[in-house]
């Protein structure tokens, strides 16, 4: 489980800096379209659909980092009066829900990429299938991130949930403090 933590650590924190990096280049291409168009009197091309490619990844890697994460607004009201075991398995319950969720994110996402891969995005020139591409790479790791939550609710360790006071999944750099636990 610890090796697991460290893996989804590692692509957790890698998710995070490739959508805080797309929020960054998305705000700068949006200014630039703003500037090109009302100060220079012309336009960049290619400035929204990039734009909006990039959205598309850092709403769909950040989505999936939150879940792990615990980061994430759930409806708790009934579980504060329930047995904790009970509340364990109402939790992997959404867990469940959630991968499956990802599954139809990860298969039908695929579908449409395949379907679009023939066509070429105006003003970028690359495959229509890279508009879809985020709903993959976010349901993966949406499937990967449930998993190990599943995982250490399973062997008795805990899992992050919103709202919750205790410490945060492992990650990466938390290695040495991963081995102490």
């Amino acid at each position: 489980m610890e090796r697991l933590a460290l893996a989804t650590g590692l692509l957790a924190r890698a998710g995070l800096w490739f959508s805080g990096i797309g929020l960054v280049l998305m705000t700068a291409f949006v200014f630039a379209q703003v500037f090109y168009r009302y100060v220079l009197g012309t336009s960049l091309f290619w400035a929204e659909p990039a734009a909006v490619m990039l959205m598309g990844w850092f709403i769909f890697l950040g989505a999936a980092v939150g879940i792990r994460e615990g980061y994430h607004l759930s409806f708790d009201v009934l579980l504060y009066v329930l047995p904790e075991k009970v509340r364990l398995t109402l939790f992997t319950v959404s867990d469940l829900v959630i991968c499956g969720f990802a599954v139809g994110m990860t298969k039908y996402g695929w579908e449409l990429a395949i379907k679009t891969a023939s066509t070429t995005m105006p003003g970028l020139g690359i495959s229509g299938a890279f508009n879809f591409l985020p709903l993959v790479g976010g349901g993966v790791l949406l499937i990967l991130f449930c998993i190990e939550r599943i995982l250490r609710r399973a062997v008795g360790l805990p899992t992050s949930r919103f709202g919750d006071d205790h410490e945060p999944l492992p990650t990466a750099n938390d290695a040495p403090a991963a081995k102490e636990r």
